[in-house]
């Protein structure tokens, strides 16, 4: 393939790849998004391939390596349940980081790249660094990640003494070692310089994600998304591949648009989620902060047939799903309730939380995969102001995202948080399993308001429950 053939199938994959993120933004789009994003990969890896930059002799090589990785993508998207899709997209984040910092080091002792002199040579080390930097942090951050959403390691944030004096040791460390690197008048004396800065970027990235509450993990999770998207433009710079560097920006920018997103409708300052984050660990009441009044009362249980009973009588349902449904995988019970309650004049809508579930998305991709009308699901934003005229609002497994403490306890770890205000529903009904708090580690006052009822066990069961009385 000529140069010219090749410049213009990677114009053609960027094209396809901005309009895969178009399509990605609506619900309704995000199948021809995905489609969109596959061509332009597919276009991008033939026209990397077939280039003039790679020789004949080493086509089998990369084919092979294409054939193994394809093949473990195929099962990883055969075997992977939808609750495992947070660790999966972690997993992946830390691959390219490994992917920038393998790259950068091979770039190093490439006998090409010594041949570079004066300023070109200054620069492109410098984008060696700067890669290896960005990768290894991607590549630790991602892991610790995936321990903490798998449930490996505890959701509650390690705040070590001193640690933001910790982290500027570590960035003085790593200015220090960038000049080194620069100034090296060996390839030994310069890789000794790569290998330190990458394990203090390494020690940076685990103490990073470490200090961060699980409450802020989805918001963690498209940070790193960013963290990848720049790893790549990095590589991109490393090996002269435009490509490369207008996909990861692509992608490191709108991850970071996507954070800051995220990090409104949690109200958080995004510098302060990456300098502690909040929360403590799961399944067990925070401690009070402050002296802060905690919930008091008593709970009011209710049975899958009284639950029923409310949904077949009301005229306006407001669904909340939360990660408990992702993990009873009863999304599909959900839309077999909203289906007959439909069909018999229930206005029944879902609302969705940005922030619920583990990761960005997480509930509109599991109703999606149950078929539920996109039509009928909305965002927090839209559906707040119905909740005082709706009959039921039935909250499947989550917490925190409908915390009124949030809105009335001032001294709450969750103050301020923008939340769905299901308690303003004539009846509220949470299902969970137990009374244990929710991922932010907070008791929550909704358990005990008058009109709330609580629907104990698991999601699938009782809602399996719930359906048959609905049919009786």
């Amino acid at each position: 393939m000529s140069e010219s053939l090749s410049t213009v199938s990677y114009i053609g994959a960027t094209i396809l790849f901005i309009l895969c993120l178009g399509g990605l933004s609506n619900a309704e789009t995000s199948r021809r998004g995905n489609l969109y994003g596959i061509i332009g990969m597919t276009i991008a890896v033939l026209a990397t391939v077939f280039g003039p930059h790679v020789t004949t002799a080493g086509i089998p090589w990369i084919i092979g390596a294409v054939v193994v990785g394809a093949s473990i993508g195929l099962y990883l998207a055969r075997t992977i349940q939808m609750t495992q899709m947070p660790e999966l997209v972690a997993f992946m984040h830390s691959m390219v980081g490994l992917a920038a910092m393998l790259v950068g080091f091979a770039n190093y002792i490439d006998p090409a790249a010594g041949a570079q002199t004066g300023a070109e040579h200054t620069i492109h080390e410098l984008e060696i660094y700067i890669g290896v930097l960005i990768g290894a942090v991607t590549l630790s951050g991602s892991v610790i990640a995936f321990g903490k959403l798998s449930g490996k390691i505890g959701g509650k944030p390690l705040l070590l003494p001193g640690r933001h004096w910790l982290n500027l040791v570590g960035l003085l460390v790593v200015i220090y070692f960038g000049q080194q690197f620069l100034a090296a008048g060996s390839v030994a004396d310069g890789k000794l310089a790569l290998i330190v800065m990458t394990v203090v970027a390494i020690l940076f990235g685990i103490h990073m994600v470490m200090a961060i509450g699980g409450a802020d993990m989805p918001v963690v999770v498209s940070m790193l998304n960013s963290y990848s998207g720049w790893a790549a433009a990095a590589t991109g710079f490393m090996l002269s591949n435009d490509l490369l560097i207008v996909v990861g920006a692509l992608v490191g920018s709108s991850g970071a648009i996507l954070s800051y997103i995220m990090c409104r409708a949690m109200n958080r300052n995004f510098i302060s989620v990456i300098a502690g984050g909040f929360g403590t660990g799961e399944g067990a009441p925070a401690a009070p902060a402050g002296g802060a009044a905690q919930p008091a009362g008593e709970v009011s249980p209710i049975l899958a047939a009284e639950t029923a009973e409310l949904l077949r009588d009301a005229k306006n349902v407001i669904i909340v799903p939360g990660y408990g449904m992702a993990v009873a995988q009863a999304q599909h019970t959900v839309y077999e309730i909203t289906k007959l309650l439909r069909e018999k004049g229930v206005n029944v809508r879902f609302g969705i939380h940005p922030v619920a579930g583990r990761m960005p998305g997480h509930m509109n991709v599991l109703l999606a995969e149950a078929k539920v009308p996109y039509d009928i699901v909305f965002e927090m934003d839209e559906l707040n102001d119905d909740f005082p005229n709706t009959d039921v609002a039935m909250i499947i497994g989550a917490n925190d995202i409908v915390n009124p403490a949030a809105q009335e306890d001032p001294t709450s770890p969750i103050a301020g948080m923008p939340v769905l205000e299901v308690w303003k529903a004539k009846t509220s009904i949470v299902m969970k399993r137990s009374m244990a708090s929710g991922y932010a580690g907070v008791d929550n006052p909704l358990f005990y308001k008058e009109n709330n009822r609580m629907l104990f066990g698991d999601a699938k069961k009782m809602l399996d429950e719930v359906l048959a009385a609905l049919r009786a």
